[in-house]
């Protein structure tokens, strides 16, 4: 009889192995990043290759080191970086070029091109989606147009798109040698090709993008078995569960009813208000996504706040400044000082997301003068982040009608103790960490063992979630109202610093 459930976590910074119990406990664990590359400013890509082999690479470094076999494991739940698409050739499995980031700005004057005939919001009716350069249907067209010879097989179906999860399934489902190209609702409707109501590829969108619906994988549901594994320690098993990074931390966080929200601290932070079975239209700079869909049963619906730049301004402070060698030590750093000393960092490296939108944002830091120190600036990237959520959830409330009565957190920063706290402060709301912090890779994990009865319903989800620590607002009012307003004052400093290229013919 089968004990454990696994998921692979592949994010956009590394590729985790994690298997857990019916209690939702971790049992085994194995991660490895892989490289980020810059070719350009604003351009970010990933080696789809390096993200294959490392995932090849944890999942039997997991295995061995429980001492586990395939026949341990009922089942496989995949969760990815959301938008980071990947093209590729079906016959060979050769990536075509690769993989464009969710970071990457490179389509921002087609941004720009298509919002001058409809503006920003020509497609949000259909995709929930503003124009941005976020989303993977720009970057799939990119590639169309820039790489030689792959719109010619694309149309054929020869070169296919995915998103990393559906590069992931193909790949262990056999590759060239019949593997099975499926996507889930969660990542289709990240690509602004996907009719949010229909929950299909929109042939309008296509058309429009110049997008050949043959090189589109099938969109499924987020709980069902899609194939087996043929390759590796795992083969056999079933693949069961698919959903985007941002939607398994909603599952994770067991947030089923519509009000319920969390916020991953990652790379970015993503806070998702689950809403129900009716998608709701933001119309103060959030965007609306499918947040799963179990088997038959309808999609469920969020609003969702994305911040691109969180956990990543820490590891540019690490990589770029080398202020800290070790992220975990910009927590002892920014201690040493009672306060920002003024400075405030936007940290608008690709544009800014939500609530703004705007792409031609770049990254400002104000406020210095001659008393600014290290433990100053290691404050204000900290700060940074908590400022960033306090403007999500002022939107989130606005669209949704529901104020928050607490914030469920996950993700690597909310080890963070100072983060934690300024954040409720800045909030004026608890935040709560659960007990059970991987909920990423445990979301995945429940929508495979849903699939496969391993779990019986989603009170068995539920019944695995506690508290951990709760952290409570201790700022004053005043103190906190002021530092918002000089906070919403550096942004304006970044807006449109990139100007916009020569005014192309409307798209």
């Amino acid at each position: 009889m089968t004990k454990y459930i696994a998921a692979i976590d592949q994010g956009t910074t590394s590729t985790r192995f994690m298997v857990f119990d019916k209690s939702g406990h971790v049992v085994a664990s194995a991660q490895k990043e892989h490289q980020q590359i810059y070719p350009k400013p604003g351009w970010v890509e990933h080696n789809p290759d390096e993200i294959w082999q490392r995932t090849q690479e944890v999942i039997a470094e997991a295995m061995k080191a429980k001492k586990l076999t395939a026949l341990d494991l009922a089942a496989v739940g995949i969760t990815n970086q959301r938008e980071t698409a990947v093209v590729w050739n079906r016959k060979t499995g050769q990536p075509v070029y690769n993989a464009l980031v969710w970071q990457d700005t490179r389509v921002a004057d087609d941004v720009a091109g298509f919002s001058r005939k409809g503006g920003q919001d020509r497609f949000r009716g259909k995709t929930g989606l503003p124009l941005a350069t976020y989303f993977s249907g720009l970057k799939i067209r990119w590639v169309l147009e820039n790489v030689i010879g792959v719109r010619r097989l694309a149309e054929h179906g020869e070169v296919i798109f995915g998103n990393i999860d559906s590069f992931l399934i193909w790949q262990l489902t056999g590759g060239p040698d019949g593997g099975i190209h499926v996507t889930d609702v969660t990542n289709a409707s990240r690509t602004q090709l996907m009719d949010l109501e229909t929950l299909a590829w929109d042939q309008e969108l296509l058309k429009t993008f110049n997008i050949p619906e043959a090189m589109l994988p099938k969109i499924c549901s987020s709980s069902e078995v899609y194939g087996n594994v043929k390759v590796g320690t795992i083969a056999g098993i079933p693949i069961a569960g698919v959903l985007g990074d941002q939607q398994a931390a909603l599952v994770g966080q067991t947030c089923f009813k519509p009000g319920e929200a969390k916020n991953t601290y990652g790379t970015g932070n993503f806070l998702l208000l689950n809403t129900g079975r009716r998608p709701v239209q933001s119309r103060f700079g959030l965007i609306t996504t499918v947040a799963y869909k179990l088997g038959k049963q309808p999609a469920e619906y969020a609003l969702e706040g994305s911040i691109a730049i969180t956990g990543a301004l820490v590891q540019w402070l690490r990589d770029n400044l080398r202020l800290i060698s070790k992220s975990s030590q910009i927590e002892a750093l920014a201690r040493t000082v009672e306060d920002n000393g003024g400075v405030y960092f936007v940290p608008a490296f690709s544009g800014l997301f939500a609530p703004y939108w705007n792409a031609n944002a770049r990254g400002v830091m104000v406020g210095l003068t001659r008393y600014v120190g290290r433990g100053h600036i290691a404050r204000a990237v900290l700060e940074a982040t908590a400022f960033q959520t306090r403007e999500v959830v002022e939107a989130m409330e606005k669209d949704s009608g529901i104020e928050l009565g607490e914030l469920r957190v996950d993700g690597g920063m909310i080890e963070n103790e100072l983060l934690m706290q300024f954040q409720s402060d800045v909030l004026a709301k608890p935040i709560v960490r659960p007990v059970i912090q991987e909920t990423t890779a445990l979301g995945a994990a429940y929508a495979a063992g849903l699939a496969v009865g391993f779990f019986r319903d989603l009170n068995d989800l539920c019944a695995n979630w506690s508290v951990d620590k709760t952290w409570k607002p201790n700022m004053e009012e005043n103190k906190r109202n002021a530092m918002y307003r000089l906070w919403k004052r550096a942004v304006t400093k970044s807006f449109d610093w990139i100007e916009e290229a020569p005014e192309k013919e409307n798209l």
